[in-house]
Order: structure tokens, then sequence, then C-alpha cells
């Protein structure tokens, strides 16, 4: 198994030291997700594209591969191919013939080569030949150069010749940890979620910090979405999740602070906050899901008197998107249906708040806010590494029964729907029922409470947190189906 993967257009045209700095940080990203499917999987890099190589004995594991390099920063596109040295053009037709021979049948179809090196023959020829030869040896319906059914693809790189199974589009972007990072504030809904893609697709490393305005439900919807976008986009480099308590300054601004101001206040009480934590995770910038206009607080004049409060460099990805675009997006990577569910708590809420805020006023009624409230939220912050991220929710929960075969019970699938269509989880004689994570607190009280059922996810983390959440509300119906690892 064999695939080529090409950079992302804006690598190639850096300057030399540049390119090769951001086409090994890539290659070295691969390396370690790679290794998390299999050590065997080899990655090869050289100055136009880089090779993934998987021996047979982990074809299981193709789409998982091809997972992988869809979601990786930095590439352009991938292909799986079959690789030979090159021959004359009646070997280049003969190999043609035998991968794309039987598929053809009945199929209008066209042969497009790419050239590189120096060889006896023109791209041209090769499609010439390799299109006649196929025309007149297969059952294909004919040779048509625009709109064909099928477009046979050949790459032919100096003395190699790759034979295109397959062409994905990946991500685009620059390869995670060629920039610095960032402190994202997330909240769990479109904006924050989408922001904090694009700063990680940008190549950005992406640390997330969430601001607790008092509901359990909320922080663990808002743990889940971040841990979902570093596993699937950027699980390559260690992050971390900061959680600050703000239920009391939530509380301050509601009893002190000018009720028009209430927001204004606040997101700079969150900026105060979030400048101290960037400072300490040594990171010079903070993200943002604002957009202009799209509530009363993100107007400019707003935006500026926010900004104001601090000197950290304030980055807002989304400040002139639309919300159908950003929704949109969201669909795309996968993060709607958690803002779509995500668990609301409204913290200020003003009746009439200020478009236009003045900083003599906000300063005036800051004046009256206990500023001790917040340096103790900043004080009880809890930092943890994101791969740990939900282990204080599991903290004096209900013991969680784990099992390696699921006998007589029902698995639940609970991982999100676009992971579950890549690897489908089919076990022999066991019922298994589909129900994404963020939809299981209302699903599972409508379920047949006489069955047993175990939860199942690929790493065991969210499938161990809501068995906990479950037994918590009080069912004693619920486990953990955790299968052990192959041996090789």
């Amino acid at each position: 198994m064999h695939f080529v993967v090409k950079f992302f257009p804006e690598i190639t045209i850096k300057s030399n030291p540049v390119r090769k700095r951001m086409s090994r940080q890539l290659a070295d990203n691969l390396r370690k997700l790679l290794r998390q499917l299999d050590d065997r999987i080899q990655v090869r890099k050289d100055w136009e594209k880089i090779d993934v190589i998987a021996p047979d004995a982990v074809s299981h594991l193709s789409d998982r591969i091809e997972e992988v390099l869809s979601h990786t920063p930095g590439i352009a596109n991938f292909a799986r191919v079959q690789q030979f040295p090159l021959g004359d053009l009646d070997d280049i037709y003969q190999k043609t013939l035998a991968a794309w021979g039987d598929k053809l049948a009945g199929k209008t179809f066209c042969v497009r080569a790419k050239r590189t090196g120096k060889h006896d023959f023109q791209s041209l020829d090769v499609e010439q030949y390799v299109g006649g030869g196929l025309n007149q040896n297969t059952e294909a319906a004919g040779v048509k150069l625009k709109n064909p059914d099928i477009t046979v693809k050949l790459e032919i790189r100096h003395d190699k010749l790759n034979i295109i199974e397959q062409l994905h589009q990946g991500l685009g972007g620059f390869p995670l940890g060629t920039q610095d990072p960032v402190l994202s504030l997330v909240s769990g809904g479109f904006d924050s979620t989408v922001a904090s893609y694009l700063t990680i697709k940008r190549g950005i490393r992406t640390h997330y910090l969430f601001f607790n305005l008092g509901g359990r439900q909320h922080e663990l919807g808002v743990k889940e979405v971040a841990f979902y976008l570093w596993e699937k986009y950027a699980a390559s480099h260690r992050v971390r999740f900061v959680t600050v308590p703000f239920d009391e300054v939530v509380a301050e601004i509601l009893e002190n602070v000018d009720d028009s101001y209430m927001g204004v206040t606040l997101k700079r009480m969150m900026l105060r906050a979030a400048s101290v934590i960037a400072k300490e995770l040594e990171v010079d910038a903070v993200v943002t899901g604002e957009a202009i206009a799209q509530v009363s607080s993100q107007t400019l004049k707003n935006l500026a008197v926010i900004d104001s409060v601090t000197d950290t460099l304030v980055l807002r990805p989304l400040i002139a998107s639309d919300k159908t675009d950003i929704i949109r997006t969201a669909r795309e990577i996968g993060t709607e249906e958690f803002a779509a569910n995500m668990p609301e708590y409204c913290g200020v809420i003003s009746v009439k708040p200020t478009t236009r805020a003045k900083m003599e006023k906000v300063l005036h009624e800051e004046t009256r806010f206990d500023f001790s409230v917040l340096d103790r939220a900043v004080s009880n912050r809890v930092m943890q590494n994101i791969d740990e991220v939900m282990q204080d929710l599991r903290e004096d929960a209900p013991p969680v029964e784990i099992v390696t075969a699921p006998g007589s019970a029902t698995v639940i699938d609970i991982r999100h729907p676009t992971e579950e269509e890549v690897n489908p989880l089919e076990l022999d004689g066991t019922e298994v029922e589909t129900i994404p994570f963020y939809r299981l607190s209302t699903a599972f009280h409508k379920l047949d409470k006489d069955k047993h059922y175990l939860l199942y996810c690929d790493r065991g983390v969210m499938s161990q947190l809501h068995a906990s959440h479950l037994l918590d509300e009080g069912y004693r119906n619920v486990g953990v189906y955790r299968p052990e690892k192959p041996k090789h």
C-alpha cells in the first residue's frame, strides 16, 4: 500500500530553507500520527513529495491511513498509487491494463500523464499509447477527452511509474508546529470551534481556554469538542486545555455593573484573564470566534474598547465571516452537531446592551468591580494536557465496568458519525447500535431498561466518561466495551 502526498502550494513557493523546514515538519507529524496506527508504516520525504508506505500486513488500515492524511494540515492532496520501476511505453501500458482494465467496462475514459525527469518519450506519447491500448483491449465504451466517466492518471517521476488508484483532497494550510502557538477562547458553539480549526489549519499549535460560567454539562460539552478538534486535526502536538471558574466574576458583574455595559465588561475580564494565562504558556496571541456585528458586543466600537484592556495580540479568524459560512464550515469539519447540542449557560444578558461603548464609562463601571474576584478565578484555573482533559469530570463518579468481550450485552457505538462511517464497528453475534455521544444523554433513557449496554469509542475516553455520567444519574445497566488491541 503506497500513498504519494503533495505539499500545499504555499509551502512549495517558500524559500528553500523554509520549504525544507515545513516539509520536514509535515513528515515528522505524519510519522507521529501513523505510528499510532502501526509502527510498520513508513514515511519518506524528498524535495517534491512525501511517500507513505505500508506493508500488506496492515492493508486493513487503509481507510484509517487515508483519514489521517485527509485531516493533517499542510497537505494539498494525496494519491493511493501502485508504484513500479519505469519501463518502456509497452511496459507502462501493460501495468496500467492490469490495474484499470476491468474497471473500464462500459465506461468512457481518458488517460492523463504527468512526467518529471528526462525520458525518450513525451507525456502525450504515454497518453496516446496507453489510451489506444486500453480502448482496443478492454470493454470500455470508448475514449472521451472531455468529461469522461473515468480519468486514468499516471505519474512518471524519473525512474518510477505511479499508477494512481484514487486521488484525495487534503486539508491545505501549513504543517502544525511551523507557526508560533496561540490560546483559543472556546465556548463550544459554532464560532469558537471554527476559529480554533482555522488556526490549526494554518499550522498553529492551538491551546484552549474555557471560562466556566457555572454549568457542569457545558464544561463537559466544551471539553469534548476541544478533544475532538485536537484528536482529528492536531494530534501530532500536545496542547493544553485551561478551565477558569468564572461564575463569581459573572456574579460580581451582575451585582455591580450597569446593565448596558455587562457584556463588554465580561469580555474585558475574559481578556485580562486570557492574557495572564497566555503569558504563563509563553503564547503571544489569543484567538476568539468574534465576527463583526454578529452580537451587540461585536461592533467595531465595542471590540476596540474590549481589546484596549490588554497588550496581548487578539486574533479573530472569523471577523468578516457570515454566520451561514461559519455553520457550513462547522458541518464540513464535524463540529456542527456539537454546537447544535451544546448545553447553554447564559451568564450575562443585558436588556439593552450598548453597541457603542465609551471608554470612560467602561472604566467608571469597572471601579465598582472587585478585582480580587478576577484574581481568585485566575489562580483557581485548572490546566490539563488535552489527552487528559476529562479526567477531573470522572472524579468521585461510580466505578465503570470495562469489558473486552461484550457477551450478551448490546454495544453502543458513541463515536462521531464521520469516525463510525470510516471504520464501522462489526461484532459477530453482538447487537450494535450507533448513538453519537452528544445525543446519548437524551437518548439513553428511551432504551430498554432490561438490557445491558456497553459504550464503545476508539480510545475509550469518551465511552468511560459517558458511562460514568450515566451511572452518576442512577443507571446501572451501562458499562464500557474496550476490545484488546491486536498484537503483531
